[in-house]
């Protein structure tokens, strides 16, 4: 295994962590005893870092992650989970929560807690409600060992966030395909910068980067005389920047488990990717990013939307779906959230309010209609 000190934190910490929120299902409840498996497994084979979260799982990450490390793995680890920002609507929500996931995790204390998710709108109620003091607090009475946040919204936002607060480290989006997405590469510089420690979550786009892709991404690698394999050149990709502390990787079966630790062991070196591999991600990335049907930048100029239709998100699912040649797995896996919360393309009323506001001139109106043809 591979380890890297985490920055400001000077913690000895495994370059891939575990993340606990794609454990294998029985019956549709986390299949506990293949889990334990997995995790213990992982822990054996010198992975000591376990991310969780509130709501993994509908709540029963924590519990179930609280089991697996009794008989002695919890002193092995360090262990991470997540204040739910989106739940917060006192000062002392914060503590109750707090207090909750330590009783669920069976633990005195977090050695990495994260405030969950955060975007402008997020973060703008957390300080009104108190979140420095909090976070002082809990620091304080040695609760929690570090803290840090996940992120999910602009550039700009993450800067601010980041300047507001004497954080130890932070987590972000980010893999080959996501290199100017959210916080991007200019964010995991200017974290790095300001010393705290990085931790990548998505490194495979939730297994899209590794399985099912399309041939003629396959042919690319079979035809570069490169060895790896799509998700060893995935994670090589972030492995050879040593501004990144942990990658995460949320695995559902123990193949995955072993698999990641000896890509792990093999290319968990910074500054190791050779011309080769380098030329081979740089041509994966642009003939994904040549399937991309709509210039859309994420902006949100175009929002809010006056009937509700999260205009970016349905653009990202028709990009996706077209990129990856999987109507049905991003039908499945992404467009069902706006369908659950009435924010689909099918809602559009052809107003063209967005269209009069969006910088990249898109004809939103027939694109929407597209993705209502695709999904709905």
């Amino acid at each position: 295994m591979n380890y890297r000190e985490f920055a400001k934190t000077g913690e000895k910490i495994s370059i891939l962590g575990f993340g606990c929120m794609r454990f294998p299902q029985l019956d549709g409840k986390i299949d506990e005893k293949e889990a334990t498996k997995m995790v213990r497994y992982a822990i054996d084979n010198g992975v000591n870092y376990i991310d969780t979260a509130y709501p993994y799982h509908d709540g029963e990450s924590e519990l179930v992650v609280g089991r697996i490390l009794k008989d002695g793995y919890r002193e092995k680890v360090k262990l991470a989970t997540k204040l739910p920002s989106w739940a917060i609507n006192s000062r002392e929500d914060m503590d109750k929560y707090l207090n909750e996931q330590l009783k669920k995790l069976q633990t005195d204390y977090i050695d990495f807690y994260l405030v969950h998710a955060l975007d402008k709108g997020l973060w703008e109620n957390l300080v009104k409600n108190g979140i420095f003091d909090f976070l002082d607090d809990i620091k304080k009475s040695k609760k929690v060992r570090y803290v840090g946040f996940s992120f999910h919204d602009k550039y700009e936002v993450f800067e601010e966030i980041i300047d507001s607060y004497n954080w130890d480290f932070t987590q972000i989006q980010y893999n080959y395909l996501d290199e100017e997405y959210q916080a991007g590469t200019k964010g995991l510089e200017y974290a790095n910068k300001k010393g705290m420690g990085v931790i990548i979550m998505e490194p495979l786009r939730g297994g899209k980067l590794a399985n099912n892709l399309p041939n003629d991404i396959l042919e690319i690698i079979n035809n570069s005389g490169c060895d790896k394999s799509p998700a060893q050149l995935a994670f090589k990709f972030l492995y050879d920047k040593p501004q990144i502390g942990i990658v995460l990787s949320g695995m559902s079966t123990m193949e995955q488990v072993i698999d990641n630790i000896r890509i792990c062991d093999e290319d968990g070196k910074p500054n190791s990717i050779n011309s080769n591999e380098k030329h081979v991600i740089e041509s994966l990335r642009d003939k994904l990013k040549s399937k991309i049907k709509i210039n859309c930048t994420d902006c949100k100029y175009c929002m809010p939307c006056p009937n509700g239709v999260s205009i970016p998100e349905c653009f990202e699912c028709l990009n996706m779906a077209y990129m990856f040649n999987d109507i049905e797995g991003v039908k499945n896996n992404m467009y069902i959230y706006a369908l659950q919360q009435n924010k689909d393309a099918s809602k559009c009323i052809e107003c063209g309010k967005c269209e009069k506001s969006c910088p990249q001139h898109i004809d939103i109106i027939n694109k929407l209609k597209q993705v209502k043809e695709m999904f709905n």
